[in-house]
């Protein structure tokens, strides 16, 4: 059954429907959260909140738009939100460096394809936009279109970022002696 399938079920009060949708794209959603945000409880919470956001607004959904797109521009935005209220209440408090450490490295028992803990130290590293464009991009495995059309920005500032982030990225794995092809 296709996306489309599943949201006009959906839209019809069949619960079972979104569910459907939910198991589809959980994996992919509960990935990029946590790329983006470093702590697996964070990740989750995010996860469900898009959930919960994209049921709540799934009228307003246009058929026009792929269902996933529209999706990972509801987590996005999600992930970008946490990440800025995170900021405002870690600037209110004496930042720990060993904390700061342990919050980028993996949790134990990931779900596979989760890289390893000096991937994960060197992308929590990395500016949030650039992050964000990097992992659409390589991780989701979005084209430029796509991306640009989820998040409203263009794609020549896009190509940019993901740009920029690469060779940061490589950059962070050099210095910690794991560079990769």
């Amino acid at each position: 059954m296709t996306d489309a399938e599943l949201v006009v079920r959906t839209r019809a009060g069949e619960p079972d429907a979104f569910g459907m949708l939910v198991s589809r794209y959980y994996d992919a959603a509960w990935r990029f959260a946590y790329h983006m945000l470093g702590e697996r409880a964070d990740a989750e919470d995010v996860v469900q909140d898009t959930f919960l956001r994209a049921y709540l607004a799934i009228g307003r959904y246009d058929e026009r738009d792929q269902f996933r797109g529209w999706f990972f521009r509801i987590l996005t935005n999600q992930c970008r939100n946490f990440i800025t209220s995170r900021g405002r209440r870690t600037r209110r408090f004496v930042q720990d460096e060993i904390a700061i450490e342990a919050a980028a490295s993996p949790p134990m028992g990931l779900p596979s394809g989760v890289e390893d803990a000096v991937l994960l130290r060197a992308l929590a590293q990395l500016d949030p936009l650039q992050r964000e464009a990097l992992l659409l991009k390589y991780a989701e495995g979005m084209e430029y279109t796509e991306m640009s059309a989820m998040t409203g920005v263009g794609e020549s500032a896009l190509k940019m970022r993901v740009k920029r982030g690469s060779e940061r990225l490589r950059a962070l794995l050099a210095k910690s002696g794991d560079v990769r092809p």
